[in-house]
């Protein structure tokens, strides 16, 4: 056993202990423990615990991955990510802490009156959900398949049974603390790396500053130009120029900022603080803590990027690293030796390139081409491990709470008891379990991708809905659920004939799909279009149908008025 299995082991041996340990610490006795912590989490604690649900597998695995392959492209998911926080911080957080709902769909069933406004919130919630927790599976896979040596479905099986754990037994109480500490342990893990890389590549222990800085070698030159030059070089695109058009860099930010605004696992966040005042506190502090990653995930994404070409580019194959070797045998990173000169070209043009890579194994690969100390490499693991599960686990809540709350308690079985409707989330919870295993093992595409699907998911159906119920009274029910049909199904029909090929033969994926895209918008961008089409339905379907009541109107002007206005004059 080698010395980075034996620090990998201990490092991810030691943070399973911690969050298992403070799963049984945290048993959920009620359901509101179970869905909302008892509503009495710190602001620090739940902003801690934000950061950690919101910094996915795809943030922490993918993110750089993206950028080192895409350069100043992949910089639409740092704005549309982060500009989407802010937004969900300022504009919705606070409104939904007022109405006082758990979940997406029971404020959507409140505020709109009805049952089957409630059913469609539950079947987008569930989509959605899903497809962001293949996401987070795929993530648990890549690791374990790489540090345990067993293959990616028995990884995702490993992964499925540790979330299942804490999940169930501790619904959102267990979570909130298992997450704390799985924030702690993933910046730590994401910054020991970029901060030794940093050091090596420029002399700056600050991996912000050292992106932008001069290399240690003596020669002035900056690791940018460096890297644009090495790129050129084997007939990439320079790095730092975008190939993306404005229009589909416009699209693809939009998407991700609105879909963030209409993720339910990070919404239901603020129900688990004590005050309003709480929610907007820990939003800006969640902000803070992701914006620590968010900052260094370019400069991982450069010190990446530039050490393998310099590592693998015409090299002889025999004379490849250990680590090539180890990640070959995951399938991640493979070579077809196509002109039999034992050498790996590694160049643009498809015909001549003999390395194929996968893009999210940039980040965990990262320690060990910069030939770190194992301690480092196993601290990537742990790390890796700790954004996958953390948001798995938040998303788990949310499709159980979905079935068990929304459809179970507030549909088909009223008269359901406590106990019984805390038995049905957990039952929910473990059949989500084993779905989301199954997208893990048969995943639609890289971690990232399938990951910017779901925001495009959530913008398309939730976020018109969520607006329109807080700042128009007269928003009636059958625009609302017109709008969330529409828009949900024309962003299906585009991701599966676009990034699957599903309606024209498979032709579409073949061709790397550009040809027929709508108004040149990617998949990724298209939950822009589809939301402004949900708000023009809902907002067609609703001048010709009758008003919401006078009650539902009240409500939402009452939301409005912060906690406190107007009580001096009325006594």
């Amino acid at each position: 056993m080698t010395d980075v299995q034996i620090w990998t082991y201990a490092l991810v041996l030691l943070s399973f202990s911690l969050y298992i340990g403070i799963a049984i610490w945290s048993r959920a006795g009620s359901t509101k423990e179970f869905y909302v912590a008892g509503g009495g989490v710190s602001p620090l604690a739940n902003g801690m615990a934000t950061a950690a649900d919101w910094m996915s597998a795809a943030s922490f695995i993918s993110m750089a991955g993206i950028i080192s392959f895409a350069g100043y492209d992949g910089a639409v998911y740092l704005m549309g990510w982060t500009g989407g926080y802010v937004l969900l911080a300022l504009l919705l957080a606070p409104y939904l802490r007022k109405f006082g709902k758990f979940t997406v769909p029971d404020f959507i069933g409140e505020r709109y009156y009805s049952k089957t406004a409630r059913i469609v919130a539950v079947v987008c919630a569930l989509i959605v959900s899903f497809t962001y927790v293949a996401g987070q599976m795929r993530g648990v896979g890549i690791v374990f398949s790489r540090y345990l040596e067993v293959d990616i479905e028995t990884g995702v099986v490993i992964g499925m049974v540790i979330v299942l754990f804490y999940a169930v037994l501790g619904g959102m109480k267990g979570i909130t603390y298992t997450q704390v500490a799985q924030y702690c342990v993933l910046i730590f893990a994401f910054m020991v790396p970029a901060i030794f890389i940093s050091i090596q590549m420029t002399g700056n222990p600050i991996p912000q500053l050292g992106f932008g800085g001069t290399l240690s070698d003596g020669s002035g030159t900056y690791l940018l130009d460096k890297l644009d030059g090495l790129s050129t070089e084997l007939g990439f695109a320079e790095y730092t120029n975008g190939s993306k058009s404005l229009v589909d860099v416009f699209a693809i930010t939009l998407a991700l900022m609105v879909g963030t605004a209409g993720l339910p696992h990070v919404i239901v966040r603020f129900f688990t603080v004590k005050r309003v005042k709480d929610a907007r506190k820990s939003a800006g502090l969640a902000l803070l803590f992701i914006a620590i990653l968010y900052t260094t995930a370019p400069a991982v994404a450069v010190f990446a990027r530039t050490n393998l070409i310099e590592t693998v580019s015409n090299k002889e194959y025999a004379d490849m690293p250990e680590w090539f070797n180890n990640w070959e045998t995951t399938g991640l990173i493979g070579h077809d030796d196509k002109n039999g000169d034992g050498k790996i070209q590694y160049v643009a043009d498809p015909q001549i390139n003999e390395l194929k890579v996968d893009r999210d194994i940039m980040v965990l690969a990262n320690p060990e081409i910069a030939d770190l100390p194992a301690w480092v490499i196993g601290l990537i693991a742990a790390g890796g491990l700790a954004a996958a599960l953390s948001t798995a686990a938040g998303l788990l809540l949310v499709i159980s709470s979905s079935v068990s709350h929304d459809l179970i308690k507030n549909v088909l079985k009223p008269d359901l008891s406590e106990k019984g409707e805390l038995w049905a989330a957990r039952l929910s919870a473990a059949g989500a379990v084993v779905i989301a295993g199954y997208f893990g093992i048969n995943p639609p595409g890289f971690v990232a991708a399938v990951v910017a699907l779901a925001f495009g998911l959530a913008a398309a159906s939730f976020f018109p809905a969520i607006i329109l119920g807080i700042f128009y009274k007269k928003m009636n029910s059958k625009g609302a659920i017109a709008g969330m049909i529409v828009g949900i199904s024309l962003m299906l029909f585009y991701m599966l004939k676009f990034k699957f090929g599903i309606f024209d033969g498979g032709k579409a994926a073949v061709a790397g799909l550009k040809d027929g895209w709508w108004f040149g918008i990617s998949p990724e961008g298209f939950g822009t279009i589809a939301m402004l089409v949900n708000f023009v339905v809902a907002l067609i379907v609703n001048k010709f149908t009758e008003e919401p009541p006078e009650e539902v109107q009240e409500i939402v002007e009452n939301i409005r008025i912060p906690s406190g206005a107007g009580e001096a004059s009325s006594h």
